[in-house]
């Protein structure tokens, strides 16, 4: 199976009372879309502390005329405060994507909605196994050559990080949360990352936008 297949997530309610970390998410998303109370969410059947497969609580997707805005909830402490460090909420991070809209079919939307709840969740898992965290200015290759798009076609196969364009770092009561977007690369900007003939601010000033775009040709 290709890292960045889709897994087939489906909506689930969680009873819980205290979701403080969680509605400060929120709260910061709907400075930025305040017109979306209720945007379309993304849940785990079983949750990762249950022995689910999937480390993400849920993933949420705001929209705008041009692209869906992923959030990730999970990888900081939405719920009740369990580390240590007063500072730092989990892991610090929840991960953020902007989709292009006209990059995909509409007969398709619901499929490569899903398609990327299901790449955030595998990265999410190499941090919950791994404890491999990610920051802004870092890239993702795995060697994988096949599109991260839902049939496999597009030219992109993995990702820079930056820090969100749009939503800045947060506080919430269980720490600070940065929010850690991932934007998509082709193979030929990929390799030149990993042979360091290019870093990723270069790389990100030559896209000259934070949007996922199926469509587009390699800048280098």
């Amino acid at each position: 199976m290709s890292l960045f297949e889709n897994n087939g997530d489906e909506t689930v309610e969680f009873e819980k009372t205290d979701t403080k970390g969680w509605d400060a998410i929120t709260a910061a998303f709907e400075k930025i879309y305040p017109d979306q109370k209720d945007p379309k969410h993304y849940g785990v059947l079983i949750p990762w502390e249950l022995g689910g497969d999937d480390p993400l609580t849920g993933i949420s997707i705001y929209e705008t005329g041009e692209y869906y805005h992923f959030v990730t909830y999970g990888l900081s402490e939405i719920f009740e405060k369990e580390t240590d460090d007063p500072e730092i909420s989990g892991y610090g991070m929840e991960f953020t994507l902007k989709l292009k809209k006209d990059c995909i079919s509409p007969s398709d939307e619901e499929g490569e909605l899903r398609c990327i709840c299901g790449i955030l969740q595998k990265i999410a898992r190499l941090t919950f196994e791994h404890g491999e965290c990610f920051y802004a200015n870092e890239y993702l290759y795995t060697g994988q050559t096949t599109g991260i798009d839902l049939h496999q076609q597009s030219s992109l196969t993995g990702f820079i990080t930056v820090a969100d364009t749009d939503i800045p770092s947060i506080g919430t009561p269980n720490g600070r949360v940065d929010f850690v977007e991932f934007i998509g690369c082709t193979d030929r900007e990929l390799l030149a990352l990993r042979e360091k003939q290019i870093k990723v601010p270069e790389l990100y000033e030559r896209l000259g936008s934070d949007l996922t775009d199926y469509n587009r040709a390699s800048v280098l």
